[in-house]
Order: C-alpha cells, then sequence, then structure tokens
C-alpha cells in the first residue's frame, strides 16, 4: 500500500489554496483549465473559480496535461522551502556517511548559507541541531558495530566518537545503556516489568533506570515477555508489580477511559528522524488521526512516507507514543504491530472521549502549524 502512490487530500489541497498556505508549496501544484496555466498553492495571483482548478502531485504531471508554470510564482523552480530542504538533506547524508562529522562551516559553506543562517534552516526542517544529528547518528553507527559483534573499542572509533570516554557519555540516553551492555544483549541493565489485564488485553511494562521503554500488547502474556527478552537478551529482567503499579495504572486507566496525554518519562531508542516522527506523533490530540502522508509533510518531508510508517512500526511504546492514531489516507486503519483489532478498540475509544468532552473542539496544532491539527494533522478516522 505505501510503495503506491498516495491519493492527494482533497481537503487539504483546498485549504491551502484558500490561505495560500506556503508550506504546502512542493506538496502539489494548482492547475487552471481555463488559462492553461499552473502555479504554486502560494501564488499570490487572483484564484480562479474552483470549478476551473485541478491539483497535481508535480510540475511535471501538471506540464503533460498541456499547462504551462506561472510566470509570477515560478512553480518550475526550486522554491526556498524546496532549497532549504535539500541542502539539509545533503547535509545529513554528509554526516552519515563521514568517518568523522564535517564541521558546521563546512556544511554551510556546501549549502551555500552562512553558519548561522544554515543552523536555522536545519534545525528547522530536522527538528534537531546539526550537533544532535550528528551525535545521533554516530550512536547509530556505534550501535550496529556493537550488534554486530565488533569490539567496543574498535566500535567506538569506527562511530567517529574521539575517546572511549565520550561514547560512554553520549551512549546513557542515546542507547538507553552502556556500550558494553548494548553489545552484550544488555548485560549489566536491570529492566523492571510487569504485566497486567487492560481494556484491549494483557499488557506489558517495562522501564530501565531512566523511564519506561516498552509498552505492548498480546493476548498471550508469556508471549510479551518471550518479546522482552529477545529485545534485551542479557539484561537483569525483573518482575516488579509493586514499583510500577502506578504507571501501569495511569496507562490502564487511560485505556479504560481516554480523557488526556499520557505524561510519563520515557527512555526513547531511537535514530534522530525516528525521534522526529515519534514526536509528532504525540502531537496529535485524542480523537483524532494523521495519515503517514500528513506526518511527513509536517516534517518538511513530504515524500518520507514510507520512512515514516517504518518508523511508526519500529516504535517499541505503544499508546504512550500513540502510533495507533496514524490511519491510511483514507481514514481506515492500517497495520498494527499489537493487532489491527486492537488499533481499532484504541481509536474508537479516543474518538467516544474526546466527542463527549468537547464536541465541537477541533484539536491543537500538529508541530510547525499555527492553523487546527484537522486542516493538517487529519481528521477522525472513518
Amino acid at each position: 500500500m505505501l510503495d503506491m502512490p498516495t491519493p492527494l487530500d482533497q481537503a487539504r489541497c483546498w485549504a491551502a489554496v484558500r490561505s495560500r498556505d506556503p508550506s504546502a508549496d512542493g506538496e502539489f501544484y494548482v492547475g487552471v483549465v481555463t488559462t492553461g496555466i499552473y502555479c504554486r498553492p502560494s501564488c499570490p495571483s487572483r484564484q480562479a473559480r474552483p470549478e476551473n482548478i485541478r491539483f497535481f502531485r508535480t510540475a511535471a504531471e501538471a506540464e503533460a496535461s498541456g499547462l504551462r508554470p506561472c510566470k509570477r510564482c515560478r512553480p518550475n523552480e526550486a522554491s526556498a522551502v524546496e532549497r532549504h530542504r535539500r541542502a539539509v538533506e545533503a547535509a545529513c547524508m554528509s554526516i552519515e556517511r563521514s568517518e568523522t562529522t564535517p564541521t558546521l562551516s563546512a556544511m554551510a559553506d556546501a549549502a551555500g548559507m552562512s553558519r548561522h543562517y544554515f543552523h536555522r534552516v536545519f534545525t528547522q526542517v530536522m527538528g534537531a541541531t546539526p550537533g544532535a544529528y550528528a551525535r545521533t547518528a554516530k550512536l547509530r553507527k556505534l550501535s550496529t558495530a556493537l550488534e554486530a559483534g565488533t569490539t567496543v573499542t574498535e566500535a567506538v572509533y569506527a562511530a567517529g566518537f574521539g575517546s572511549p570516554s565520550r561514547a560512554y557519555e553520549a551512549a546513557g540516553s542515546g542507547l538507553g545503556m552502556t556500550p558494553g551492555a548494548k553489545r552484550r544483549g544488555g548485560a549489566g541493565e536491570r529492566i523492571r516489568y510487569t504485566i497486567a489485564d487492560t481494556a484491549v488485553g494483557p499488557m506489558l511494562l517495562a522501564a530501565s533506570a531512566r523511564g519506561v521503554c516498552a509498552t505492548a500488547f498480546d493476548d498471550d502474556p508469556a508471549a510479551l515477555l518471550d518479546e522482552l527478552r529477545r529485545r534485551f537478551p542479557a539484561a537483569d529482567l525483573v518482575e516488579d508489580r509493586a514499583e510500577l503499579q502506578d504507571w501501569v495504572r495511569a496507562v490502564a486507566d487511560h485505556l479504560a477511559t481516554p480523557a488526556r496525554a499520557l505524561d510519563l518519562p520515557l527512555d526513547i531508542q531511537g535514530t534522530a528522524f525516528q525521534t522526529r516522527v515519534w514526536r509528532a506523533l504525540r502531537e496529535i490530540p485524542l480523537g483524532q488521526t494523521a495519515s503517514y502522508a500528513q506526518i511527513a509533510a509536517v516534517l518538511g518531508r513530504p515524500t518520507a512516507v514510507r520512512a515514516v510508517a517504518r518508523a511508526c512500526a519500529g516504535n517499541a511504546i505503544a499508546v504512550l507514543i500513540p502510533c495507533h492514531r496514524v490511519v491510511r489516507q483514507d481514514g481506515s486503519p492500517s497495520g498494527y504491530r499489537w493487532g489491527t483489532e486492537r488499533k481499532r478498540a484504541l481509536l474508537d475509544a479516543e474518538r467516544k472521549s474526546a466527542s463527549a468532552k468537547q464536541p465541537d473542539a477541533r484539536g491543537r496544532p500538529m508541530p510547525g502549524e499555527k492553523g487546527p491539527a484537522l486542516d493538517r494533522a487529519g481528521g477522525q478516522a472513518s
């Protein structure tokens, strides 16, 4: 499903055209059949009658239909937003491929920008500073090497850390454990867990010293524990119902009667892009949903639909990071690692709760938006 081009969201297109939303530039193009011209959504020219407007995913599609580019908004040329996005993507590729992290000056020079302006653009596009992104990239290289069985010392230097001490300092928050423990499958780490019944079936909640590192559902409680063991094969897994009971009760109460976003400490382990996706998911208001394409657009990466889907699939903290609120473009539930029927139940409960409490509310905006969440993040699942 995600390999196929997703259809344009007509409501989103019309809203962008009416408001001349510059953030929609590059997402789609507006053709006018009576004039034979196509424009950007933000074009300041007088708007045509709705019956004469057609939407196209690319400039090439518009031109293939016999339309020519507007001389005012120049839709066939890269916009500032597109140029910035390309420059940042090139910088990210440079960071990922280089043995040593490129300096901010080098990346800014390659982008044709000043250091200060490039830093601001990078942060706006990626939701993280160049330095934070580089640290995450190094941690990802370190994690991959450790999982492959490379010695800690070799992995540390191959990932670009100048010394083991710097790697250990960064790994505490980035890997969720020390490099040595990561290589040993979590050896030396204590992870507390408990399994409890909830409104949507048995739930496992596990926590490290930093916060919740896993929440999962399965009709078979034994399967939940098996999965936790596979994820942390050498960690010290300790059943601890007493210490975790408050967190479990908070999640169980939320599942029974969704009220508001859960605010528990999380031990999130992911790449910079995954972290951005998961942060966006936590901004989707209770009772509302978003499509993969809409999340990608909000992040400024409209072509990264499959990457968004992979990030959702890689989420190991159910409900607290609400990947169940991401649906197909038509509003129907897509796959869910804990079961599609469970996803339907979660969405139904949240819609009923939101409707009962705020029947006319439109919700909070998605990250980077000024307008209501429904304008950009999608409406309720149908």
